[in-house]
């Protein structure tokens, strides 16, 4: 049995987004699972690979380079755990296009470095966030086996996101900025609202990352 007081893993996790995750998401999700589970695996992917370009894009960081690292084995790891979970409930792999999340929090990364960086980290962060949230919203809802991987991804995804916010901290004073908390603090309010807006606003296209489902007549 598990003493893990979730709600207390979670308030630095929610304390950092700007809103939690709206019930018709929530609804949406528990009629579409296979989605939400085939979507689910690509972000883990693309989360390892995010964190590999950065390891290779930014190798004389020599502190970013064992976090990330670390990073890359955990999304990994949780890849192959949604794949096992897919072809245990019968679920075939099929081709998902991306939502306009990731996409939408990307146009706000600045053009130059290390402030580009800087903002991919920190934008880093909030995706991390929102996945750890997304798994705490749903995890009451969905079937207990699934319930359950969810609550255990939270001990993992609730420390990503300061993972994110130390790495942004450490190349904000390896290039000897001016003022880096208060750069980085000006950047996690930007982009806070910006994914806010994503989350909160129709959208389309149901996602793990998307916004309140638009119903079509």
């Amino acid at each position: 049995m598990s003493n893990i007081d979730y709600d207390e893993l979670m308030k630095p996790v929610i304390g950092f987004l700007g809103c939690e995750t709206p019930k018709a998401w929530l609804d949406e999700a528990l009629q579409n699972l296979e989605i939400l589970m085939q979507d689910h695996a690509n972000c883990e992917k693309k989360a390892a690979s995010t964190a590999m370009n950065l390891m290779f894009r930014y190798s004389f960081f020599v502190d970013l380079q064992v976090k990330l690292a670390q990073l890359v084995r955990e999304e990994m790891l949780h890849y192959e755990q949604v794949l096992e979970f897919m072809n245990k409930r019968g679920q075939q792999w099929t081709g998902l296009s991306a939502g306009r999340y990731a996409g939408g929090l990307r146009k706000e990364i600045r053009t130059y470095e290390p402030e580009a960086l800087i903002d991919v980290l920190v934008i880093g962060a909030f995706v991390e966030a929102r996945s750890c949230e997304r798994f705490y919203a749903l995890a009451p809802y969905v079937d207990e086996e699934l319930g359950r991987y969810y609550r255990y991804l939270l001990k993992s995804e609730s420390r990503h996101f300061e993972d994110y916010l130390a790495l942004a901290m450490d190349v904000a004073k390896t290039a000897k900025l001016k003022n880096p908390k208060e750069d980085i603090q000006a950047r996690i309010e930007h982009i806070r609202e910006v994914e806010k807006n994503l989350i909160l606003s129709p959208d389309d296209m149901f996602r793990f990352h998307s916004g309140v489902p638009i119903k079509v007549a």
